[in-house]
């Protein structure tokens, strides 16, 4: 399964297992920004990347241990360098952080508190005429909103899962239960 992805930035250390996850450790100074606030650009996160043929639902469940300052894991969906979003469990302010950032250009950050095992948990990214939906679980049944945003429609898009440690190295992250399908064509506050 795994091997249907190419990888932009591959670890230095990963594998995959019978069970189908794949277990990264994260590379020193990894991270993808632009330039808001800080004035720098960093493409140098690990992403493992799907092609889609249009618009998509991908979905995934990320188990990790994050404790240094802007840890990161979760998946992310990329045009280019300019035109992306990474989201996630991020590590900042003292704890682990549900957070996303949408870049288009330039790089925005959301955050907020996670209200369950920020070590195990889900999300699922839609992305269907301009539209980009993002959500998450913390059981993986029920899947609140946490970003409805314009995102360019395109023939294609690469997603898939996505970790970083800028400030360090060997963040342990694990991924399973990936799936990429047509996009859910659910109601907004549908949470199934």
């Amino acid at each position: 399964m795994w091997q249907a992805a190419k990888w932009l930035n591959k670890p230095s250390l990963c594998q995959t297992y019978p069970d189908h996850s794949l277990e990264v450790f994260t590379d020193l100074q990894t991270d993808f920004w632009r330039e808001t606030h800080y004035g720098f650009v960093r493409d140098s996160g690990h992403f493992l990347g799907f092609e889609t043929t249009g618009g998509f639902t991908a979905q995934v469940r990320i188990n990790a241990e994050f404790h240094e300052l802007y840890d990161q894991a979760g998946i992310m969906v990329r045009l280019n360098e300019q035109t992306w979003l990474k989201a996630g469990i991020e590590y900042n302010d003292g704890r682990p952080m549900i957070s996303s950032v949408l870049t288009q250009g330039k790089s925005d950050w959301a955050t907020g508190c996670f209200a369950g095992d920020p070590n195990d948990f889900w999300l699922r990214l839609t992305v269907s005429d301009g539209v980009l939906r993002l959500q998450y679980s913390t059981e993986g049944m029920t899947w609140p909103l946490l970003r409805l945003a314009p995102f360019p429609e395109a023939q294609s898009y690469t997603v898939g899962p996505m970790c970083c440690t800028p400030q360090r190295q060997g963040l342990r992250v694990r991924f399973s239960e990936w799936s990429l399908s047509q996009p859910l064509g659910r109601d907004l506050h549908d949470l199934s």
